[in-house]
């Protein structure tokens, strides 16, 4: 009879001393959610914001877990050979797929269900530096107004003036003309694909234009069912 693979012993050596209690405790949790749970899914995460990844443990908190950074320790809670794997064919999905900046969610709601879900689940926030610009942003000349040209005028109000030595300070060439912000001509914030600074993100922010995307992308999945793994990918072919 062959021996269970949830009996191997796994030390976490490698992990640093001043985060082993942290890591043995994600090590347990892990293996305990291989054990709840139908489902292990692999994901990454585009524009990553903590309050949006709270949200969803929240969400999904009833029948679903998210485990998200130290993967090397999530990657030994799996297992990373056939010797070790702590379930069946777990080992593809960590040693293949557990790499990066990714994380795991367990869930007991169907497969297909969440891969439609994330596919087109998406929250919108402000850049931030060092991000690459995804439109551009100008403010047009003449008064500036507080949604730097992005709704109606008829639909605005002008930037208050006590504003106008903030936006001149992240570059903007403004004036103050009888109490209001005035640009000479128009001022282009970001292009398309610029590398944004910081007076590029807090320009965006003031003028209330949110340009980054929180995406959750599911890359592949392990059944506890089948003990397959499969790439979310291929089954879009």
């Amino acid at each position: 009879m062959p021996k269970s693979k949830r009996a191997k012993l796994v030390t976490l050596s490698k992990v640093n001393k001043k985060g082993k209690e942290g890591s043995l405790k994600l090590f347990a949790n892990v293996r305990e959610s291989v054990d709840k749970y139908q489902y292990c899914f692999v994901f990454s995460v585009e524009n990553m914001r903590n309050t949006y990844l709270k949200a969803l443990r929240s969400e999904f908190s009833s029948d679903s877990r998210f485990f998200f950074g130290k993967t090397k320790v999530m990657a030994k809670a799996l297992g990373t050979t056939p010797d070790d794997e702590y379930q069946q064919n777990l080992a593809q999905l960590s040693k293949q797929k557990l790499e990066g900046d990714v994380g795991l969610f367990f869930t007991n709601q169907p497969a297909q269900a969440m891969i439609e879900y994330f596919s087109t689940y998406c929250q919108v926030d402000y850049a931030r530096a060092g991000t690459s610009a995804t439109r551009e942003f100008a403010v047009p000349a003449d008064t500036v107004y507080s949604r730097g040209g992005e709704i109606p005028a008829d639909q605005d109000v002008p930037l208050a003036h006590s504003l106008e030595q903030t936006v001149r300070s992240l570059g903007m060439p403004t004036s103050l003309v009888k109490g209001r912000v005035v640009l000479d001509k128009p001022y282009v914030v970001c292009r398309y694909g610029d590398t944004l600074n910081s007076h590029q993100t807090r320009l965006l922010k003031l003028f209330g234009v949110a340009t980054a995307e929180f995406r959750v992308r599911l890359i592949a999945y392990w059944s506890a069912v089948t003990h397959e793994v499969r790439d979310v990918d291929a089954m879009d072919e």
